[in-house]
Order: C-alpha cells, then structure tokens, then sequence
C-alpha cells in the first residue's frame, strides 16, 4: 500500500477495514466454538448466543452462514464443531487476539479495558503491525 498515493491509498485502506469488518464475526465464532470446546467438550447454538450476546436466531443465521463457508459443521439438536479450516480460521484469531491483548497489557492497560479493545482491534490490524506489536511487548517485558 505504500506505493499508492491520494485517493487510491485512501481507497485501499477503506477497502481494507471493510474487509476487515466481513470477517469479523466469523472470527469471533469461530473462536468461541473453539474455547467453548476446549473449555466444556461442546460448544451449542444457546451457549454462542449467551457468551455473544445474540439472539438465539442470529446465532443460527451465523452458523449456517459458517457451515456454508465450510468453518463449522453441526446437525440439528448437536454440537456445533470446527472443521480444519475453521480450526485454522480460530487459531489465527486467537492468536492475533493474544499479541494485541499483551501489548495493551504491558503498556499498563488494566485486565478489563484491554480484553475489550483486543476485542476489536485484533480484527482490524495488518500482519506488519501484529508483529510490531509483538516485537515491543517483547521488549517491554525484558524492561
């Protein structure tokens, strides 16, 4: 992006957020499923719409809309799994989520704030910056 000037930099940014903001929630799913998981053996319908804060409606409209994408797998009245790719898809979520929740914790963000800004910021931030973060939390720590 850094050889585009004026409008097309502009454009490229805006198209980057966007894209940013249609994958947000499959990763925020997914990443629920695979803790949900980890965490009780099962992750259902009632539990994604309780921890998300959803209807139990549009939880559903979101896991067929997953199943379509091929992320998650589930038969009616059963668990809701991950298939490869979705394992995948919530492996890199949770790991961005992680090098950004770090950083704002070693910048002396407290608990609560940072858990909710990696939240968002995990999704809408670039590989090149990620790793930055990573670099100076590592830092940080050895100070």
């Amino acid at each position: 992006m850094s050889e585009l000037t004026g409008a097309a930099r502009r454009a490229a940014a805006f198209r980057r957020m966007r894209d940013a903001q249609r994958t947000e929630v499959a990763e925020d799913y997914v990443e629920l499923i695979g803790d949900l998981i980890a965490e009780t053996g099962e992750a259902r319908l009632t539990d994604l719409s309780e921890h998300l804060g959803v209807s139990h409606a549009t939880a559903a409209k979101v896991v067929q809309r997953l199943q379509r994408e091929g992320l998650v797998e589930s038969r009616p009245y059963r668990s809701i799994f991950l298939t490869e790719d979705g394992a995948a898809v919530a492996a890199m979520s949770r790991d961005r989520h992680r090098i950004v929740h770090e950083f704002l914790r070693a910048l002396g963000v407290s608990e609560l704030n940072a858990e909710a800004d990696a939240e968002g910021i995990e999704h809408h931030v670039s590989q090149e910056t990620l790793d930055a973060l990573a670099r100076l939390t590592r830092k940080l720590a050895k100070s």
